[in-house]
């Protein structure tokens, strides 16, 4: 499953953006796609935000317009240096989001974009604990990612992408019950929303005080 094109948009950052803000037109626009997780979530300049696989900086450049506490994650050292340049107001870390080298209850806010449907099931459970563990009391995680369409005609289109760019992995998390997964944790589901016919979903969940 996936092709070179997968490849290639992690090797050209041009192609990536591309792909991202195509994508981003079924929801209004690439402005909005990335805000989407973050509707009624209120973010301050003092507030502790966590972008959890940041890529190369595409959601935080958004996220530092609210907060001056902004820490960004990724594995690929490409990946951070491209956000440290696009995005210098924010701070970098590279490492795993399964071991979050992060003490517990650091951050107010988690927030990740279309990257959990990178992980095994196994792997979004460990991320999900380290989340739960990083976030303060009252803290909020939210996600955007992949959902099954609500209505057939969606289909092809959607697994005509999944064939190109992704894994084996996206085909599972649109098997998989997030918010169970979340609450089996600890979270308190705060929000879900779904975004273009279904096909996508927005997720809040609360680490209670």
């Amino acid at each position: 499953m996936a092709t070179i094109l997968r490849d290639w948009s992690y090797q050209h950052q041009w192609l990536y953006d591309t792909i991202s803000r195509l994508a981003a037109v079924s929801v209004g626009g690439e402005g909005r796609f990335r805000r989407l997780p973050l509707q009624g979530v209120e973010i301050s300049p003092q507030t502790r935000v966590l972008d959890l696989c940041c890529g190369a900086g595409q959601s935080t450049r958004w996220l530092v317009r609210k907060s001056q506490d902004v820490v960004g994650l990724d594995a690929s050292p490409l990946s951070i240096q491209r956000a440290q340049k696009q995005v210098p107001e924010a701070t970098y870390v590279e490492g795993f989001a399964e071991e979050l080298p992060f003490t517990s209850d650091r951050f107010d806010v988690v927030h990740t974009c279309v990257a959990m449907h990178e992980m095994t099931p196994k792997q979004r459970r460990q991320i999900f604990q380290e989340v739960y563990r990083v976030l303060a009391p009252g803290g909020i995680f939210t996600m955007l990612d992949f959902h099954s369409p609500a209505t057939p005609v969606l289909w092809p289109g959607l697994a005509l992408f999944m064939w190109l760019f992704e894994t084996e992995t996206a085909w599972q998390m649109l098997q998989e019950n997030i918010p169970e997964v979340l609450a089996n944790i600890g979270f308190h589901l705060r929000d879900r929303r779904f975004h273009a016919f279904g096909s996508l979903q927005t997720i809040q969940a609360q680490k209670l005080a």
